[in-house]
């Protein structure tokens, strides 16, 4: 590759490795180990190249650094939204966990849709990356091939597997869903609804939870279940509740796969003159900051969604690394906050 005068090269206009080093007077692989691994060198020739690099502007190529090494520095965060609290945590506790280890975070938003997932794990794989942080356990067949081949250590976030052959950091959802319809059984309530929306893995395996606690005993009415393919969000929670409440004689709880969807229950009742929770109790799911602070106050479960983003960071440290891990599947829990709305 030619370079011009100024040691930038031609092709991409960068300064390069080599005018740093003309510029500090050392050789280009002694410039590259100061820069690189500052702790060969001594403290002089590396003030020499630091000053080279500051009085030139110089930008480390990490693609050519990962080919030396066969090191990235970078890890890969697959979510399903970036607009979503919930994973906004998440995403916190990753960079807590990473930033002082100098990684680079490529965060991809799938917007819940596997063909997004599976397009842009294909992009990033072109930065061969370190390691990989993924939501749920369900992926599709593409995904799943070429994580299988590419052998790069990977994570997944947000539930708890059973495969000997994945690692995994998160909480039962369906443990969740369980747990939370029991609360409302154990409360006396007799018809308990269920609404969900967006139909994910992790509404799914929610409801799996409100099922098996209801079928247990011997409550289980499919007719109590309202599932649509929409966005969540409270506008379409405060919907949901008008159209259960009119169409479900009887019902005098319902559990709301998510918090905003449970926001938008509440709120339509109060707009309805529907008293919470004497006529009508909802609950939610998450603990949004929300949901302790309106009124009546929500009753949802509390999940430890920061710590799930920095657990997985950690322990996919410990995969790249190339050691076993004291444990393969972390399980966080969850809490179920009894509060007014139930």
């Amino acid at each position: 590759m030619s370079r011009t005068s100024n040691g930038k090269s031609r092709a991409s206009g960068r300064v390069t490795l080599a005018a740093v080093a003309a510029h500090a007077g050392v050789a280009t692989m002694t410039a590259s180990r100061a820069i690189s691994q500052p702790e060969l060198v001594s403290s002089l020739l590396r003030e020499r190249v630091e000053k080279a690099v500051e009085e030139l502007g110089y930008v480390p190529n990490r693609a050519a650094r990962a080919l030396a090494s066969s090191k990235s520095n970078v890890i890969v965060v697959l979510v399903p939204s970036l607009s979503n609290a919930v994973f906004t945590a998440v995403l916190a506790g990753i960079q807590d966990a990473l930033d002082p280890y100098g990684y680079q975070i490529l965060i991809g938003n799938t917007r819940y849709s596997d063909a997004e997932e599976e397009k842009l794990l294909n992009v990033y794989m072109q930065s061969n990356p370190d390691g990989i942080l993924l939501s749920g356990l369900s992926h599709s067949k593409g995904v799943e091939k070429t994580l299988a081949t590419s052998r790069v250590p990977v994570v997944s976030m947000m539930d708890i597997s059973t495969d000997p052959d994945r690692v995994s950091v998160g909480f039962s959802q369906i443990q969740a869903g369980y747990q939370m319809t029991r609360y409302l059984l154990d409360k006396g309530y007799q018809r308990i609804g269920f609404m969900g929306a967006q139909l994910d893995e992790r509404t799914i395996k929610r409801q799996e939870g409100y099922r098996m606690a209801m079928a247990e005993a011997g409550k289980l009415d499919p007719t109590l279940e309202m599932m649509v393919p929409d966005p969540s969000t409270i506008a379409l929670g405060a919907e949901l509740v008008e159209r259960m409440h009119a169409t479900m004689p009887g019902l005098d709880a319902i559990f709301c796969c998510n918090d905003d969807l449970a926001h938008g229950a509440i709120f339509q009742c109060q707009r309805r003159g529907i008293v919470v929770p004497q006529q009508l109790a909802i609950c939610g799911f998450n603990d949004l900051p929300a949901s302790a602070l309106m009124h009546p106050s929500c009753t949802t479960i509390a999940t430890p969604r920061y710590k799930v983003g920095f657990e997985a960071a950690t322990l996919l440290q410990t995969l790249i690394r190339g050691e076993a891990p004291e444990q393969q599947h972390i399980d966080l829990g969850f809490t179920v906050m009894a509060r007014e709305s139930a």
